[in-house]
């Protein structure tokens, strides 16, 4: 951590070259003592990489980044905040810390956070950090974090781990034991040092995988942003043997939509299938991933189009996680009713269906955009249709 960067002559130059292509900078190059031209630029590449995802940072004079990387691998603030809103109690260790900005929000709910990375460098940033945001119960540790919590008498609340694939697993099916650390391999002992872990994980893990890897699941949660799924978090407590809950959420502004049921209960749902009614509706991502299809119809007492379309419809108007619209029509898809159908401009989704969007808008000739929606799906007779909607505002 080259301290030098802080200055203040350095500090302005960055924020005032925000919108600057770096390698126009690195062309150019810089002239300040003691911090070199590719320094800067990687100062300046990481804050605009915060300016959405991290905007307490972003807005914070004196911050010091770091790799841009690390920036990319650490969770958004609006991810940090649900989390921070789902654990609880006196204390909590990060055992995979990386630029904090988890153990940033559990200070907020938390009495004391330690801060576990084994790049010591980084580490010290998130020291610095801490002290510019005038955070005074985290517990910054250069070390490796399970083996801290191994080593240590000490116990907790909650322990948090953050693991990351390993290189090598690039292109094969996603498993924990496939990542640092290998939480499957050390979980046991974990739970000698506390009864509750939370997990966070990438969206392509299985749901069903990490069931299989993990011991004493109690909740899963699908966090999306902007229908975006951006992670998975596991809630652990020891002892606990009882049905798993799922738990969706898609986060829009200050807006969640959230939906939950038991993962056994899917198998068992009861469903109808029917025509398009009066009204469409398309799940969100959060759920999408989720699996739940069925329990989503059952509790909301919807049908779906077709078993693998994944859309639901009703006659009553429902309050729905996802987008709904009300159906104009119904079209067989074939080439004389598309032709019929008259529309130039429209926004097209497919579900269960043999073309593309792209193919679709190629072969009708249909731009995108408009107040237009056409799903292109499969009915329950496995008939192709296309339903005609306008959207509520």
């Amino acid at each position: 951590m080259n301290t030098e960067i802080l200055n203040i002559e350095i500090q302005e130059f960055i924020s005032s070259n925000l919108n600057t292509e770096t390698s126009k900078i690195l062309l150019k190059g810089t002239n300040f003592k003691h911090v070199s031209t590719l320094e800067i630029v990687d100062q300046i590449e990481a804050k605009v990489k915060c300016k959405k995802k991290l905007p307490t940072w972003f807005s914070s004079e004196k911050i010091y980044y770091p790799n841009k990387l690390n920036i990319e691998q650490t969770s958004s603030e609006i991810a940090a905040s649900y989390k921070s809103q789902l654990l609880s109690g006196s204390s909590i260790i990060d055992v995979t810390g990386g630029f904090g900005v988890d153990s940033h929000y559990f200070s907020k709910v938390f009495d004391k956070v330690i801060h576990c990375e084994i790049n010591s460098e980084l580490s010290e940033i998130v020291s610095h950090n801490n002290n510019v945001l005038a955070v005074g119960n985290i517990e910054s540790i250069s070390s490796d974090g399970i083996s801290h919590v191994l080593s240590s008498k000490n116990t907790y609340d909650w322990i948090y781990i953050d693991p990351s694939r390993r290189h090598d697993s690039k292109g094969k099916v996603f498993f924990l034991n496939d990542c640092l650390p290998n939480v499957p391999k050390h979980l046991n002992d974990l739970f000698k040092s506390s009864q509750r872990i939370a997990i966070k994980t990438s969206p392509l893990l299985d749901l069903s995988i990490g069931i299989d890897e993990l011991k004493h699941v109690k909740e899963i949660h699908i966090v999306a942003i902007k229908n975006e799924v951006k992670e998975l978090l596991w809630l652990l407590e020891s002892g606990f043997n009882n049905e798993i809950t799922i738990k969706t959420v898609n986060i829009i502004e200050d807006k969640k939509d959230d939906f939950s049921f038991k993962f056994v209960d899917e198998s068992k749902a009861l469903v109808t299938f029917d025509y398009p009614q009066k009204y469409l509706y398309e799940p969100n991502s959060a759920i999408l991933k989720s699996g739940g299809f069925n329990s989503l119809a059952e509790n909301l007492k919807l049908s779906k189009l077709q078993q693998h379309s994944h859309l639901y419809t009703s006659n009553d108007l429902v309050d729905f996680p996802g987008r709904s619209f009300k159906i104009e029509s119904v079209l067989d898809y074939n080439k004389k009713q598309m032709k019929s159908l008259g529309v130039s401009q429209a926004n097209i989704t497919t579900r269960n269906f043999q073309e593309t969007v792209q193919q679709i808008r190629k072969k009708h000739r249909i731009k995108d955009g408009g107040n237009t929606y056409l799903f292109f799906t499969t009915n329950y007779l496995n008939e192709k249709i296309v339903v005609i909607c306008s959207k509520f505002d």
